[in-house]
């Protein structure tokens, strides 16, 4: 009776703290500012915005920015609008580029892209939405949610900031015009950052099919990257880099860290166990 016993409070307490790892690796990670709703980009496309100023200057690799273009392609650049809907690599660009999911959203039907100026720990900061977004043909199926922060840090050095890639919910991948299906497959996204004179970074998953789907081996809503270092410490779905000098301080490794409760309950366990084609 006692062993039987036993076992089922320890089963119990496994299949709890297994749902309270989902749980805590399913948690969103966007800022809910309402500032970064502030602004909506009209129904397009592959569209980008006019030059929009972020409120604060950053020096990034030596180019001091006062703003920059949030395209709806899932990115925001600093020297020019980008149209491109296929992800290509980040490497290969001459464009300077902050990349949260680089593939097709199309905004002409369902939710919009937004963007504007808040705070984030009493510093001033520049946020883009893209939110519940589909992809291209006009595909509303299945949706995605993440955002973009740029935050002032000129309280260390003039021009020095963060930006953090944050992501509630990732279902597709890729439009149709990039080889995919139903929003898999293809040109997969890509997720990284690039000054477009050779100093580049791309997330761990970027253009491989399925890695950064919710479930995937890169599930991006269920990983984090250097998180522990924002405002509010640790949190999955948030990926944080450092400017510094104008150079962005690399992660130890491309590889996200995954959820510590996540990796305990596994332990658990085992021990009991092409540019695009004009669109039409």
């Amino acid at each position: 009776m006692k062993i039987a016993l036993k076992n089922k409070i320890a089963g119990t307490m496994l299949a709890s703290l297994l749902a309270l790892s989902a749980t805590n690796a399913q948690a969103t990670a966007i800022r809910l500012n309402t500032g970064f709703n502030n602004n909506t980009i009209a129904a397009i496309d592959d569209g980008s915005t006019g030059l929009i100023n972020f409120g604060f200057t950053i020096n990034f690799f030596g180019n001091n920015r006062t703003g920059g273009y949030v395209n709806t392609n899932g990115n925001v650049t600093l020297d020019a609008g980008l149209g491109d809907f296929t992800p290509f690599p980040l490497s290969t660009t001459s464009q300077e580029i902050l990349a949260p999911f680089f593939a097709d959203v199309d905004t002409t039907t369902g939710a919009p892209v937004k963007y504007g100026a808040d705070t984030v720990g009493g510093r001033n900061a520049f946020g883009a939405n893209w939110i519940d977004v589909c992809f291209f043909p006009r595909d509303c199926r299945v949706t995605n949610s993440f955002q973009l922060v740029i935050i002032d840090r000129s309280d260390i050095t003039s021009g020095d900031f963060d930006f953090e890639f944050n992501f509630d919910d990732i279902n597709w991948e890729t439009g149709n015009l990039s080889g995919g299906r139903g929003g898999l497959g293809g040109n997969s996204a890509r997720v990284g950052w690039s000054n477009g004179s050779g100093s580049t970074f791309e997330l761990t998953g970027s253009a491989v099919s399925g890695a950064f789907l919710n479930g995937g081996p890169s599930s991006l809503i269920s990983n984090e990257l250097n998180s522990n270092l924002s405002v509010d410490g640790t949190t999955m779905g948030r990926y944080f880099f450092q400017v510094r000098n104008g150079n962005v301080v690399q992660p130890p490794s491309a590889v996200p860290a995954p959820g510590a409760l996540t990796l305990f309950g596994f332990g658990l366990i085992g021990l009991g166990l092409a540019r695009r084609k004009r669109k039409k």
